[in-house]
């Protein structure tokens, strides 16, 4: 069965093979190896037993059944809606998050420090790391932070004030309509910004115009082999009624055909 498919984007012609994504997603794991921020408990996953009944194949039972408990926000790779802050019923991922596919840009952006030692993302940074790649619209931003290594696959953020994203980028993802913003980081606001989540606000337009299908996904980790360019993201999440669940983001290859 042939898995290569052509798209039509902006004028030209890409050839997408279906077996080539590439997760982009941490894989989640029992216990403490796994990012960790905002002080949150790690996973736990645990054996069902039920009188005679024990879920485990390993200790003689007759399949695998456990309970998983854990904290989107706080464990791992995430997808969030603007229901992380807001008190609307409606928003949580059944009812913002669309099934399909976008066209994405992944950048490698490195921050940059301030006079306060913050670390920033900057819009500076993104525009000029644009400047050498593809000039075609996007719908979906995926930034690498610089440097990128493994430490982020297991990474305890708490209590570091990690890099963040300047409301400005965030602002200018919002005008230029990309709907899904991925980042490798744990929020795309300072660990203690006093309440404010500016970037947060900014990129969903809250309160004043509402995106209500745009997401945010983080503590994503973008393996160095994956060049900066286009891709097609699939957001593969379950459909809960909370405002962040665990996702795994898929991202293919977009190969330009000649004409």
């Amino acid at each position: 069965m042939n898995k290569d498919i052509t798209i039509h984007w902006h004028g030209k012609n890409y050839r997408l093979n279906m077996q080539e994504a590439t997760p982009v997603g941490i894989p989640l794991r029992a216990g403490h190896q796994n990012p960790n921020c905002y002080w949150a408990e790690p996973p736990r996953f645990e054996t069902i037993r039920v009188g005679d009944f024990v879920g485990s194949v390993s200790e003689g039972g007759s399949c695998n059944y456990q309970k998983v408990t854990l904290t989107p926000h706080g464990n791992g790779t995430h997808t969030e809606c603007y229901g992380h802050i807001c008190d609307e019923p409606q928003a949580t991922i059944a009812h913002c998050l669309q099934a399909g596919w976008w066209v994405a840009l992944l950048v490698s952006l490195e921050p940059e420090k301030q006079t306060s030692g913050d670390q920033l993302l900057t819009l500076r940074a993104l525009k000029e790391s644009m400047k050498k790649l593809p000039d075609v619209p996007f719908e979906a931003l995926v930034i690498r932070t610089l440097p990128n290594t493994t430490a982020k696959l297991t990474k305890n953020y708490n209590a570091t004030n990690p890099p963040y994203i300047e409301p400005a980028l965030a602002e200018w993802c919002a005008r230029h309509e990309v709907c899904h913003l991925l980042v490798d980081l744990p929020s795309l606001d300072r660990e203690e910004d006093g309440g404010k989540l500016a970037a947060h606000k900014a990129f969903w337009q809250y309160p004043q115009a509402i995106r209500r299908h745009a997401t945010v996904t983080e503590l994503i980790y973008v393996p160095d082999a994956l060049a900066d360019g286009l891709y097609v993201l699939q957001l593969m999440a379950p459909f809960w009624e909370i405002d962040a669940v665990p996702s795994t983001p898929l991202l293919f290859p977009m190969k330009e055909l000649e004409t």
